[in-house]
Order: C-alpha cells, then sequence, then structure tokens
C-alpha cells in the first residue's frame, strides 16, 4: 500500500491541531471519510435525491436501486447467502436492539438465560438487560482474564439448557481482543444455542465471513469502517429473521394494512419501517469498496506492524500498564500512566495534536474489573503512519513528566 496516496483520500487529516499537524488515533471511536465517501453523499443529495420502493418516477427508481445495490455490496462484503439477509439498521446499538427484542419477544420466557462475556460494549449488555428484565429471564457473563482473554472453557461450562442466546464481541473496542468467535459458535451450536456477534470493531479490521463463521446474526456500523454515522447493517440468517416478528411498524414493511389486520412484507423490508437512511447506506457502498480495493489483509497488516510499533515504543518510556495483551488483537493500545489518570493525560497529549480516547469506553464492567478509572486508548486505521506514532510517544512522555 502507498500510505502516502491514502492519506490524501482524506481531507480531514491535512489540518493542523494548536498549530501542529492532526494526529488521529480516535479510529476505534470513529474512522475519518474519504473523499469519495463524502462525494457519494453528496451527490446523492445533489442529484437523485428522492424515496424509495414507493415511486414511479425516473428519480425514484434510480435512488432505490442505489440503495437496493449498498444492499447488494453488503451481502458480497459480509458473504451472506442472500442479500435479503441483509437488514440496514442506524448502526451496531440498532441491530443489537432489534435482535434483542425481536428475538427475545419471540423466544426468550421466564427464566431463560442470554449469556454474554466480560468485555461487551455498552450497547451488547443494556438491550439484553433491558429485554431480560421484561420477560424474567436472566444475564450471565463468560469472564475475561487478566490479559484480556475469554476462555472457552468457562463458556462450556457457562451455556446451560436454559441459554436462549450468546451474543458477544469479534473485536473488544477497549482492549483489541480478538475472540474466538468460530469456536464459541461451533459450541454453542453444539447445544442448539445462536449466537450474535457484536463486529462493529472488526469489519474494517479483518476479513469477516458470515457463512464460514456460521454466525446466527453479524453487526456492523458504517462509521467505524470508513462511512458516515448513522448507518449500519444487521446480518441475520433468513430463518431466525422469518421468524422473528417486526421490530418497528410503519410504511414499507407492511404487505397489507386494514383497521382490522395488517400483515407484513417480506424479508429485508420487514425490518426497514419507514424512510430509510437512503444517502448513507449508498455512501456504505463506496466505503465498503475502499475497503475491499484496498484490501482488508493488507490493512491488518499494516494496522498490526502500527500495533506492534507503538507497543514497544509505549513500554520503553516507564511507568506505564498495558490493557489488553491478548495474543490475538488488533489496532487497539489501551493504557495508563501509572498513577495518572486517563483525562489528565489525554489532555496533554492532545495538545500535541493527538487525538486518543479517554475512559471507560462504554466498556464500564470491563474497566471496573482492572480496578481502574478507565484508561488512554489509541487506536489505528489505514491512514495512519510509524511517524505519527513517533509524535504520539513524544506526547505521553510528556505527560508523564509533567504529571509524576
Amino acid at each position: 500500500m502507498d500510505i502516502r496516496k491514502i492519506r490524501e483520500q482524506f481531507p480531514i487529516l491535512a489540518q493542523q491541531i494548536y498549530g501542529k499537524p492532526l494526529v488521529y488515533f480516535d479510529n476505534a471511536a470513529t474512522t475519518q471519510k474519504p473523499l469519495r465517501v463524502i462525494n457519494k453523499l453528496t451527490g446523492y443529495y445533489s442529484t437523485i435525491n428522492s424515496n424509495i420502493h414507493r415511486g414511479v418516477h425516473r428519480l425514484s427508481q434510480e435512488a432505490t436501486e442505489a440503495y437496493e445495490s449498498a444492499r447488494l455490496e453488503v451481502k458480497k462484503f459480509l458473504n451472506a447467502a442472500s442479500a435479503h439477509e441483509v437488514i440496514f439498521t442506524r448502526g451496531t446499538t440498532e441491530a443489537i436492539n432489534l435482535v434483542a427484542f425481536s428475538f427475545g419477544k419471540k423466544y426468550l420466557n421466564a427464566g431463560d438465560e442470554i449469556l454474554l462475556t466480560g468485555m461487551e460494549h455498552h450497547s451488547n449488555i443494556v438491550p439484553w438487560q433491558m429485554i431480560a428484565e421484561e420477560k424474567g429471564a436472566f444475564v450471565k457473563h463468560v469472564p475475561v482474564d487478566d490479559r484480556g482473554c475469554l476462555d472457552l472453557e468457562d463458556f462450556r461450562k457457562m451455556i446451560t439448557p436454559r441459554t436462549k442466546i450468546v451474543a458477544l464481541t469479534h473485536v473488544s473496542n477497549a482492549l483489541g481482543t480478538i475472540n474466538p468467535v468460530r469456536e464459541v459458535i461451533e459450541l454453542a451450536h453444539s447445544m442448539g444455542v445462536p449466537v450474535l456477534i457484536d463486529g462493529a470493531q472488526a469489519a474494517s479490521h479483518i476479513p469477516v465471513d458470515v457463512q464460514a463463521m456460521d454466525c446466527d446474526f453479524y453487526c456492523l456500523s458504517g462509521h467505524k469502517m470508513y462511512g458516515p454515522t448513522g448507518i449500519g447493517v444487521l446480518y441475520g440468517k433468513e430463518k431466525w429473521l422469518d421468524e422473528m416478528p417486526p421490530y418497528q411498524g410503519g410504511g414499507d414493511m407492511i404487505d397489507t394494512v386494514s383497521f382490522e389486520k395488517t400483515t407484513y412484507a417480506g424479508l429485508p423490508l420487514k425490518f426497514e419501517a419507514g424512510t430509510q437512511n437512503i444517502g448513507d447506506a449508498i455512501a456504505l457502498k463506496e466505503a465498503i469498496l475502499f475497503l475491499s480495493e484496498t484490501g482488508l489483509a493488507e490493512i491488518s497488516r499494516h494496522e498490526d506492524e502500527l500495533l506492534h510499533y507503538a507497543t514497544e515504543k509505549l513500554i520503553a518510556i516507564g511507568d506505564v500498564t498495558l490493557y489488553g495483551t491478548a495474543p490475538q488483537k488488533t489496532g487497539v493500545l489501551s493504557f495508563l500512566i501509572n498513577g495518572v489518570h486517563p483525562y489528565d493525560a489525554g489532555t496533554i497529549i492532545d495538545k500535541f495534536g493527538v487525538a486518543v480516547r479517554t475512559g471507560h469506553h462504554c466498556a464500564q464492567p470491563l474497566i471496573d474489573r482492572f480496578q481502574i478509572p478507565g484508561t488512554v486508548r489509541a487506536s489505528f486505521a489505514v491512514y495512519n503512519t510509524k511517524e505519527e506514532v513517533d509524535v504520539f510517544i513524544t506526547a505521553v512522555r510528556k505527560a508523564k513528566l509533567m504529571l509524576l
């Protein structure tokens, strides 16, 4: 890859912060957008803005074709068996909520169990707690060890005949751990239990094949994979989506409506009530094309190099504790300067033009497990460089000198 040419595609990277070149290491929160994605979004509103599926006029037909073309691109990207297994949502959060409430309404009963892990994002905890409270079910979690890893034997012990669904993250947003999702899915399926994978932190870093993985549901967010905010995807196996009731009611998700009875549309429209986020879905296709053309294997290799380089440099500073030392991880570096609150360190690092995230990263139970107030998190993307890592390391050294 020619990183210089890749960086030229991202206009935001050319700006300065406090008179210094921007170093953007907050990619686990959201990635920046290449100009081709920005142009695709503005191009939709400039040329074919119209509602989809319902119009016979030219613009509506063109918008519908572009929207459904985006669905086909997602199908290809995830290797789904069919395009109607691809549901557009506002992001991973809505995708998980959809499954929690729709699957939960259909299949959960009092005394049933939902099995999570100790490293989940709040988006993969709170919806399950809400439906569990409504149904009288219980939420359990598999613990995380000191490295930030899961033990498959713990999974084996915690799946019971009362377990109705397992939900876990593919990649931890707080630690970078890549979970053994195929093994978890195989184990759960041997007990007849479906599995939902939160893929928000995986889709832009490592190849995803939902058929090879054999997951029942896979969720992702466009804004974490170089696409717009407010658009995401739920992949679901057809057998589950057919049986689950609609999540929302309204236009476009119906077959017939009367005051006596409503019948619902088939997949995928059954789960896409109302006017969808058409422009952002079309721009998401462009982001996926950017990922595919750049090559996820090459992206992964580049980010791994950055992670290893930054990890060695950070350890060499001294008085630093790393959180998330799993043997299999991707570009997240979570740490504390010993004795320094992460917010204080992050504030100083920012003055060097380096954007990092501080706090519990919407993974408060995981942070509580390590008995810390939070971490400083640097997270890498395809457009980042070793030179930027050097600037980041200089900023961390300065924070250490000022605060210790």
